[in-house]
């Protein structure tokens, strides 16, 4: 096989591919059986407590000079 066939393989076969991929993800996505999955996570981060950041201590003043 010459670079020009494998090239027009990968385009053509490639875009297939793809295509036929991007359906997929996005049956999947709005699947009716999936909606309470992906409504918990997009209400998890509003549900959840932020993290508690450490204190931080202070700076000597001889190590700032």
């Amino acid at each position: 096989m010459t670079y020009e066939q494998v090239s027009h393989f990968a385009q053509t076969w490639g875009l297939v591919f793809l295509v036929i991929a991007f359906v997929l993800v996005v049956a999947y996505a709005l699947w009716p059986g999936n909606r309470k999955k992906f409504d918990r996570a997009a209400r998890r981060p509003l549900d959840e407590e932020p993290p508690q950041e450490p204190p931080q201590k202070p700076q000597n003043k001889s190590e700032s000079s």
